[in-house]
């Protein structure tokens, strides 16, 4: 309960804490595997916590940098350079800002959970093979194949030839380790949150042991913003910028919302309004656009993690985004010290449960249709890009669904004498066309036939063209008259 005079309810604060702990090595992990400046995760969460968090929208949701837009920052980055990052952030939360004010947050949850289960699945297995080769203090390919195709060379590499990678290499593996046995420990022990532990026992082990293992580079908050030129904003007029925006703006989006349907169901408060929401998204990535910064989405972890310490306003995540924010200005060179390879070993982890194996399996049983559609969206990204991958998989969902409602059956009624009556049922679409002139074709040619409409809820064109030729073709010579009818 709120004391009298107080600003801010005590659980509030608390939950503060917990989420400032969990954010904190996520943010930094994020940007290294996204190949940018540490601070510049912070900042992506100070944004989230202080902009995004004050907005209406979702009350108890969090925002921030998220595993989910690693790989796809770290292509764009690798492509068109760091400071057209800002650029294309700008951009997508300009968009989403446009897409909230047309009220089309609403829409995104018609998106086939499939597709987003698949994109998250393809961001993973790629995130895990890049973080990998990040663990063993080695430089991952640049194709996201070939980073799958080139592990077991890497694991050759790493353990045939010992060294600095193998050490790098055991302190991630330890790393993952603490994360997956965290839960398992006494509760004494999990008050503090799982990825601070296991950042925080790697980062000890390799200051004590005086490990020689690659550290996170520091070069300050304010030298690590670098708001975009207008001179960058050229690349904007190229196809693969636009589809880099339209991908950031979907997965930044979709993945928000779906995060936010999911906190609902977490807690009694106030629910989401979808709209609103993707407006406070796409305020947020504006000031993280204008300021050089890694895009933002509303973050499951650190949302479950806010409704589980007792959250029960928006005050907790925006004090959240304070805390991070009074970190990376008193005690920036800590980020020193933290070993990359732990910091890979939590997006290892983070990549794993991007997978939805468990899933996977009932949804083989249940919808193989969607099952497909996952896996080929999560091999479209894997084999050829993000942005692909996702249209793949959109279109798929597309024509699955097309396939799916457009049943049609043809019922025959014969009598014995007179004309033989045909009537057509369900939705007649071009998919189902060849069916249809199948059964058509196998019955008596001889005799007259009365082909009925009338049980149609839908006939595209293709479908009533070809009717018609049927029945002009099957209307000559020596065969019986066809009589088509809508009634």
């Amino acid at each position: 309960m709120r004391r009298p005079g107080a600003i801010v309810p005590r659980a509030d604060i608390t939950a503060s804490l917990v989420v400032f702990l969990v954010a904190l090595p996520l943010c930094v992990g994020v940007a290294v595997a996204s190949g940018v400046p540490a601070e510049l995760g912070l900042v992506t969460g100070i944004v989230g916590g202080v902009v995004t968090g004050l907005l209406p929208g979702s009350s108890l949701q969090v925002s921030g940098p998220a595993a989910g837009l690693t790989v796809l920052v770290f292509e764009a980055v690798r492509e068109y350079g760091l400071p057209a990052l800002g650029g294309f952030v700008l951009a997508a939360g300009l968009l989403q800002l446009v897409m909230g004010a047309l009220r089309l947050g609403r829409w995104f949850r018609a998106i086939s959970v499939a597709v987003v289960e698949g994109m998250l699945a393809g961001i993973g297995l790629v995130l895990i093979a890049g973080q990998l080769y990040a663990m063993a203090d080695t430089k991952a390919p640049a194709d996201g194949l070939e980073k799958i195709t080139g592990l077991p060379g890497l694991f050759a590499d790493t353990f045939g030839s010992g060294g600095t990678a193998l050490t790098a290499f055991l302190l991630g593996a330890v790393t993952i380790t603490v994360l997956v046995g965290w839960k398992k420990l006494p509760k004494a022990f999990r008050v503090l949150p799982a990825p601070l532990a296991a950042v925080g026992l790697a980062t000890a082990a390799a200051f004590l042991l005086d490990l020689s293992v690659a550290k996170v580079e520091v070069s300050g908050l304010l030298d690590a913003i670098q708001p975009p030129d207008p001179g960058d904003l050229g690349h904007m007029a190229e196809i693969g910028a636009i589809g880099t925006v339209l991908a950031f703006t979907l997965i930044a989006s979709a993945e928000s919302l779906f995060s936010a349907a999911a906190v609902d169901r977490l807690h009694d408060g106030p629910r989401t309004q979808y709209d609103k929401e993707l407006m406070a998204q796409g305020a947020g990535n504006t000031v993280c656009g204008l300021l050089g910064a890694l895009p933002m989405t509303a973050v499951i972890v650190r949302s479950a993690a806010n409704v589980q310490a007792g959250a029960k306003t928006k005050a907790s995540r925006v004090l959240h985004g304070v805390w991070l924010l009074l970190f990376a200005a008193l005690m920036p060179a800590a980020l020193g010290v933290i070993p990359i390879a732990a910091l890979a070993g939590v997006l290892v982890y983070s990549g794993c449960k991007l997978i939805p194996l468990r899933e996977l399996g009932g949804l083989w049983r249940e919808h193989r249709g969607e099952a497909l559609v996952l896996a080929a969206t999560a091999v479209g990204i894997v084999t050829v890009s993000m942005f692909e991958g996702v249209l793949i998989g959109l279109a798929l969902a597309v024509v699955k669904t097309a396939w799916e409602t457009s049943h049609v059956r043809l019922d025959v009624v014969d009598k014995g004498s007179g004309p033989i009556e045909a009537h057509l049922l369900g939705n007649a679409t071009f998919l189902r066309l060849p069916k249809i002139l199948d059964a058509l074709e196998a019955l008596p040619q001889h005799r007259p036939i009365e082909l009925h409409l009338s049980g149609l809820h839908h006939l595209d064109h293709a479908c009533r063209t070809s009717l018609e030729n049927w029945a002009a073709r099957h209307s000559v010579g020596d065969t019986e008259p066809v009589k088509v009818t809508a009634s």
